[in-house]
């Protein structure tokens, strides 16, 4: 009988950006490392279709601290377009980090 090897997660390549993970569930993109005191969440609003993909007109950026359940919102901001959230969420983020 031949073994099956299954597939784990720490088996599969982690999309980052920046050195960070980024991972996205459903219309939320979480953004950092899961090791570290804040996260950033994107959430995506107002799709609308071009071509065959999905284009966001409206992003919803939130810095949280990185605590399950009991996380709590530190900061929060819209912004037209996933270019300019990651930029501000970025930002955010390692101002976060470095200042503990």
């Amino acid at each position: 009988m031949a073994d099956k090897k299954v597939k784990t997660a720490s088996d599969e390549k982690m999309l980052t950006y920046k050195g960070k993970p980024l991972l996205r569930c459903g219309n939320e993109i979480y953004y950092g490392n899961p090791e570290d005191k804040y996260v950033v969440i994107f959430r995506l609003e107002d799709q609308e279709p071009l071509e065959d993909l999905q284009i966001s007109k409206r992003v919803i950026i939130e810095l949280k601290t990185n605590e399950g359940k009991r996380s709590q919102l530190i900061r929060q901001a819209e912004r037209d377009g996933l270019y300019k959230a990651l930029d501000i969420g970025i930002f955010w983020l390692e101002q976060a980090l470095e200042n503990g």
